[in-house]
């Protein structure tokens, strides 16, 4: 047992100092031993040689020894301090943005030194700009010089003393059986950890930096294994609550919604059908996500799980993000459902004291046998009869908190005053590709909707720069005359909303004088719930023919006759969000085109993400390059917001050591259990709860 971290053992001048210290560990979440043997370099730098200045070129890493040629501070426009250092094969250029007068001393003419930094093109040649400079002629290093994840105030100096304690005093022992490291062909976690935080002279240092090296691996392949036992956790942790079994899979009300619809389901949304129907069949909650790309029919797919529970006896709540979104739900679910014989209820914070007090007692009694709103929901005042499913649409938009209140709207106990808790169905428009599925969501059961309905042929993108844009007017003109409406989204301002709102009143302003006599309408984030709707009412009855709009359209808006999008700006949207705003339209039979308006210069980023958009309107392609543009940062909301959980491991690189993870963890959590225990408490330490949401 280990008493101490590393940090209090050693010397400190003050009590007062003592706890800055440690709080600055705290902040990296360095607590004990065993936290300071995994916090592993970020980088190394290589200060085993000095390289001639005539072997420099831009983006490398160098160290050198010269002597200062010239020294000068430059007043304009703001000071700055310049000084050329030489050696026998050449000159370099030093420069400093910010310096103390103790530097420029420091760089007499004359005087030898050894300079180490990252070389760059300057004006006038290499330069280094900031680097890091010391006597000449010191000693080399014998090994590269690791450099670690850092705090302010905290020194690389500091890290490495705390680091090099946690060694002597941490538990290294191996929480992998040897035959599962001879299996997989791992390192032994202790020498894996050392060669990591003191790499022998020999080792490459393209192996370290590209994590390439068998040290890197096992530190990888750990990470891994123990997110997925994490996630192996959660599900059986899921499988010991308990859930009323909602038996009425094939009801006489599940056989005339189906009968009453225009179209038949496709194959895919027949198969989420049945899976979900299979998996509310058990005596523990659901836990499934659905997901399709936008216009794939998600909605439909829910309305048939919404029967079956309703069919054996309970009520079901749908939670919508945004009240466009759940509208959109209400309009058709009561379309489908009311002839029927189902009651619904409608509750947002927009609605009016009387309907609210209506909503409450029709769901309390059970007579509301459908609730559909937003986070209006899960308010102290509403309370169901009997509720056996919680549908959530975009749920990655919800905190976690928002819900687990929901949830809780439906405990009920059984006869021995046990818990039962109601099914879970999670839907999302934004597809999750196979790699981050398969190392963040390996717990939750998956339907993919992957085909769209017959009928809907594919948007066709087009960009065009920003000058054309007359001919982009000339277009939605067009499109009216025949009948058709068209969306005009404003370029996204992220600095300010109140930004952001005044380009969409100005935008509004100058399409509705230069598209005269077509009648525009605008919407956006800051108009109150009863203004947006009755802006989208207008819309989709046709009273509007151009509706300017913010991202608030992103998700949710299906107006069939909307054939024409544009994307003012398009380069400044994310990937994801481009493609969401793009299904607004092509909802209906006639053919529609989404124009990207961009301005020039293009950044590299930019101008990938909208070519992406060119190439293909699959969800799935657009997910796996947003992953590789952005990393798992963003659907990480699907998970929970907080800190990332990979810290070495990448999902674009290390697909197979993901899958070798995956393929042990029930033969490891079976066989070795107190090896499984000791790996979670050595990797996870507490994140866990991240994956349980």
């Amino acid at each position: 047992m280990i008493a101490d971290r590393p940090a209090r053992q050693a010397k400190r001048p003050s009590a007062r100092k003592a706890v800055s210290l440690d709080q600055k560990f705290d902040k990296l979440g360095l607590r004990d031993p065993a936290d300071f043997v995994v916090h592993l370099p970020l980088r190394y730098e290589d200060e085993t040689r000095i390289e001639p200045i005539a072997h420099l070129y831009p983006g490398k890493m160098a160290q050198i020894e010269g002597e200062i040629i010239s020294t000068d501070v430059q007043a304009r426009p703001r000071a700055q301090l310049h000084a050329r250092i030489a050696d026998d094969t050449g000159q370099l250029a030093l420069r400093w943005l910010h310096f103390y007068p103790s530097q420029v001393k420091q760089l007499q003419a004359g005087k030898p030194l050894r300079v180490r930094g990252e070389v760059r093109q300057g004006f006038h040649g290499l330069e280094m700009v900031h680097p890091k400079v010391s006597a000449a002629g010191a000693p080399l290093a014998r090994a590269l010089t690791p450099v670690y994840p850092t705090t302010d105030g905290l020194s690389q100096d500091q890290l490495r003393k705390a680091i090099a304690h946690a060694l002597d005093h941490a538990d290294l022992s191996d929480t992998l059986p040897e035959a599962v490291c001879r299996k997989h062909g791992l390192m032994p976690f202790a020498q894996a950890i050392r060669l990591l935080h003191y790499p022998p002279p020999d080792l490459s240092y393209d192996d370290l930096f590209e994590r390439g090296h068998p040290a890197w691996n096992r530190i990888k392949f750990d990470e891994l294994l123990a997110q997925q036992l994490s996630l192996a956790e959660a599900r059986a942790a899921r499988q010991a609550q308990r859930a009323a079994p909602l038996t009425a899979q094939d009801s006489e009300l599940a056989r005339a919604l189906a009968a009453s619809l225009p179209f038949t389901l496709t194959g895919a949304q027949q198969r989420a059908v049945a899976e979900i129907g299979q998996d509310m069949l058990r005596s523990y909650p659901m836990h499934r996500l659905l997901q399709g790309d936008v216009g794939s029919g998600k909605t439909i797919v829910a309305a048939m799980a919404a029967v079956q529970a309703i069919a054996s006896g309970f009520q079901v709540a749908l939670m919508a993000p945004t009240e466009i979104l759940a509208e959109q739900h209400y309009l058709k679910m009561r379309g489908w459902l009311e002839p029927l014989g189902v009651e619904l209820a409608w509750l947002t914070g927009s609605l009016g004291a009387k309907a609210r007090r209506q909503a409450y007692e029709s769901i309390a009694s059970g007579q509301a046998k459908l609730v559909i709103g937003t986070q209006a929901l899960i308010q102290e005042q509403v309370s169901f009869q009997r509720l056996g499913l919680v549908i959530l649409d975009e749920q990655h938009r919800f905190g976690v908190g928002q819900r687990l209140e929901l949830n809780r709207k439906g405990d009920t106990v059984d006869e021995q005053g046990r818990p039962y808790l109601p099914h879970q169905l999670n839907m999302s428009a934004t597809p999750i590709p196979r790699t981050l599925a398969m190392a963040f969501f390996a717990d939750l059961d998956v339907s993919v909707i992957d085909e769209l309905p017959p009928g809907r042929s594919p948007v066709i993108t087009k960009l065009a720069e920003d000058s054309r844009r007359e001919e982009v007017m000339a277009r939605v003109r067009a499109e009216v005359a025949q009948g058709r409406q068209a969306y005009w989204v404003c370029p996204l301002v992220e600095e300010s909303e109140a930004l952001q709102l005044q380009t969409a009143v100005d935008t509004h302003a100058a399409l509705a004088q230069a598209l005269a006599p077509l009648r525009v309408g605008l919407i956006h984030g800051r108009l109150s719930a009863t203004d947006k709707a009755q802006v989208m009412d207008a819309f989709r009855d046709g009273e509007l023919d151009v509706l300017v709009a913010t991202t608030v359209i992103e998700v949710g808006v299906d107006v069939p006759n909307a054939s024409l999008m544009i994307i003012e700006h398009a380069e400044r949207f994310g990937l994801a969000q481009l493609h969401q705003l793009r299904g607004r339209v092509g909802r209906g039979q006639v053919q529609s085109v989404c124009v990207l308006l961009y301005q020039t210069p293009l950044s590299a980023v930019a101008r990938q993400r909208l070519r992406a958009m060119y190439e293909t309107n699959d969800g799935f392609e657009i997910a796996r390059r947003d992953l590789e543009q952005r990393g798992p940062g963003e659907f990480m909301g699907m998970r929970q917001s907080g800190q990332a959980v990979l810290r070495f491991a990448s999902l674009e690189s290390d697909e197979d050591l993901i899958e070798q993870a995956q393929e042990l963890v029930a033969e490891f959590r079976s066989r070795y259990p107190d090896h499984a225990r000791a790996h979670l408490q050595r990797w996870m330490k507490g994140r866990e709860e991240l994956l349980r949401s």
